[in-house]
């Protein structure tokens, strides 16, 4: 009788335990990735804070803040030109004169984090050319 229970308690631990995996398996797919602190700073205003190009100065601003989650446009851009974009304003590029750079704020890890944060928000996702 006590080998019956054994059984029943160690079949039972090991459903919750599957469970608990599987649920957290499940949830960490459907995160979305977390902006770095320099993006929710100097970004997250007009962008966003997923990147949507809805920050609360989104409103105000003509044109409208890039949406970065756009995959058919920033999957086109080069890290070249975003870090261009981040670090010398994104007239630079030739677009918008609205935003400002951000080289004497950022340093080159922070555009990279910055930069891998834009590159996973987009959908479709960013596949680097080889």
């Amino acid at each position: 009788m006590a080998s019956k229970a054994i059984v029943q308690v160690m079949l039972l631990t090991a459903l919750i335990v599957s469970s608990a995996v599987g649920a957290e398996a499940a949830a960490s797919a459907n995160i979305e990735p977390k902006a770095p602190e320099k993006y929710m700073t100097f970004c997250a205003p007009c962008h966003g804070p997923t990147g949507k190009g809805d920050g609360l100065a989104a409103a105000s601003l003509n044109p409208k803040p890039r949406n970065f989650a756009d995959g058919t446009y920033m999957n086109a851009r080069t890290d070249a030109q975003l870090t261009n974009v981040i670090k010398n304003g994104s007239a630079a590029e030739k677009l918008s004169p609205l935003m400002t750079g951000y080289s004497n704020m950022l340093n080159d890890k922070e555009i990279k984090d910055i930069i891998a944060f834009i590159r996973a928000v987009a959908v479709p996702k960013y596949q680097p050319k080889k």
